[in-house]
């Protein structure tokens, strides 16, 4: 295996292929059903790992909310400013970031920490408890696997995970100051020549109030 390539390596290379290998990902869309049930009117959502902008951004902004978009990838920065101009993408890395505490009403992570080290996941869970408000949410989606940097193949490029088993992840957001308030485990077949299946897991964390 070659050098793993980094997110902004894989997902500039991706680009538009990568929402065409996850457009049917229902579990995605249900957990943003459920957000979009929850949250006040004209909320700020803050979206970590944005991509195209599809269909997370897309369909918070269709509801009348504020949506905020950051992604390590230029190229995705560029796609998600064309397709859903009605929000706002910028360039950045999530562990870089810095907002004044009670910001946000949510913030999404949608997959977007799987090339994180373990510990900069768990920074970042604590720095976005500080950003919600009180009673805001976190929607945080991952393939659930205790792996601690594996190299893998993701759609055709050679890539450096981590991650934690569904348990454990759950224990690490009650650890930050969340209560897991929903959770969903599905198995999902990305629409890709190089894809197989791979288990996902959807969990909504409420700060206390």
């Amino acid at each position: 295996m070659t050098r793993p390539e980094t997110a902004a390596e894989v997902f500039d290379a991706l680009g538009t292929d990568y929402e065409h290998a996850f457009r049917t990902a229902t579990g995605r869309r249900a957990a943003i059903t459920d957000l979009l049930a929850a949250l006040p009117p004209e909320a700020k959502v803050l979206d970590l790992g944005a991509g195209t902008g599809r269909p997370t951004a897309e369909l918070l902004v269709a509801a009348g909310h504020d949506v905020t978009g950051y992604d390590v990838s230029p190229k995705m920065v560029e796609i998600a400013r064309n397709q859903v101009p009605a929000a706002r993408f910028e360039f950045g890395d999530m562990r870089e970031l810095s907002f004044e505490d009670g910001t946000w009403d949510a913030i999404t992570a949608f997959f977007s920490m799987l090339q994180l080290p373990r510990a900069d996941q768990e920074t970042v869970l604590g720095r976005v408890t500080a950003w919600l408000k009180p009673g805001g949410l976190l929607v945080l989606a991952t393939v659930p696997a205790d792996v601690d940097g594996v190299d893998i193949v993701f759609m055709g490029h050679p890539v450096r995970a981590y991650s934690f088993a569904a348990g454990r992840l759950k224990e690490l957001l009650g650890a930050a100051g969340l209560e897991v308030v929903r959770a969903d485990e599905v198995e999902f077949v990305p629409d890709h020549a190089d894809a197989r299946a791979e288990p996902h897991v959807y969990l909504t964390a409420r700060k206390p109030g």
